[in-house]
């Protein structure tokens, strides 16, 4: 298991080794249930640091969902960690149903007569949305599924290829890597172009995984950048172009500065006011990142909504000083 395995509520304890103990394990060959997601990139960023995407718009992955989550030996053991209540003294009616439901089934209690032919499923939080209030709103007991069933068509949320590939979204790792200035950042001088690029030696594809292992379902969401967004962090300034958005073009976002150029660069910045009031200008050159997903039973390319990263630096402006003779 490579690093960057997260886990929702419920999937296990991971260890600072990147190990993982399951509550309800048991010897032997037992199938395990829980969901993985599994970050894989194109290049890797180690020594840059990672950062998470920021979807565009109000969209955001599901709060919580449905998928196995015990097999009915599991089951059987923890009593579906401990959410069959039998005490009629809370609800007597409620009690019985459970009874009925989960320990008289013609199965043997908690289907273990069927042990190895399909799963307890049951509710996951999305565990960077533990404070939202939709994360509570998967309140299903938990349901058995044969393999090779569909879940109940009446329930919602339950995981798909589609959804996978949304919890992959929120694993995506966007290197860190900051905007080239030139002049640098500590020598722009008022009424001087600067310009800005970003190459795509740090600026490239990144991807993730996620899967059920016990539906052998799974989804790759891919992120690839197209362009920048500047913002100088002045009113005080002019962006080139004026729009202050850079496309992506062959070997990156802007253009070096060539020896001896002159002129407006197709990328960057010029300052009409030096820093020095005011202290350091907060620039930040902010990639969108187009996303997609691929996956079981959905080979091309599905669009999700674009994502945006950026790492502000500050910049130092200076005024030159002429003297007229």
């Amino acid at each position: 298991m490579l690093p960057g395995t997260a886990y929702a509520e419920g999937w296990g304890d991971k260890g600072a080794h990147g190990d993982s103990k399951e509550e309800g394990d048991l010897a032997g060959d037992t199938a395990s249930a829980r969901v993985e997601v599994e970050v894989t990139t194109s290049g890797g960023t180690e020594g840059g640091g990672s950062g998470r995407l920021t979807p565009v718009g109000d969209w955001s992955p599901p709060a919580c969902w449905y998928a196995p989550k015990w097999t009915a030996e599991e089951a059987a053991q923890t009593r579906l960690d401990g959410m069959v209540d039998l005490s009629p003294q809370h609800d007597a009616d409620n009690a019985e149903s459970m009874k009925d439901k989960y320990i008289d089934g013609k199965h043997g209690a908690f289907n273990v007569e069927k042990n190895g032919k399909g799963y307890w499923w049951g509710a996951y939080k999305n565990p960077a949305r533990l404070d939202d209030s939709a994360s509570m709103e998967c309140t299903e007991m938990p349901f058995w599924v044969d393999n090779g069933d569909d879940p109940p068509a009446d329930i919602q949320n339950v995981i798909t290829p589609e959804i996978l590939a949304q919890l992959a979204y929120e694993e995506i790792r966007i290197p860190e890597g900051t905007a080239t200035l030139q002049p640098a950042d500590d020598r722009l001088v008022v009424n001087l172009a600067t310009w800005v690029s970003l190459d795509d030696a740090t600026f490239h594809p990144v991807s993730a995984t996620a899967s059920v292992d016990a539906l052998g379902i799974s989804a790759t969401t891919t992120a690839r950048p197209v362009s920048v967004r500047i913002d100088p962090g002045t009113d005080d300034a002019v962006t080139h172009p004026d729009s202050g958005e850079c496309t992506l073009g062959d070997g990156g976002i802007g253009q070096k500065r060539p020896p001896g150029a002159e002129g407006t660069p197709p990328c960057g910045v010029t300052y009409l006011r030096s820093s020095e009031a005011t202290g350091p200008y907060p620039f930040q050159a902010t990639v969108t990142w187009e996303v997609s997903w691929t996956g079981t039973n959905n080979p091309d390319p599905t669009d999700l909504p674009s994502g945006t990263f950026g790492t502000p630096q500050e910049v130092t402006v200076k005024e030159v000083q002429s003297v007229v003779r």
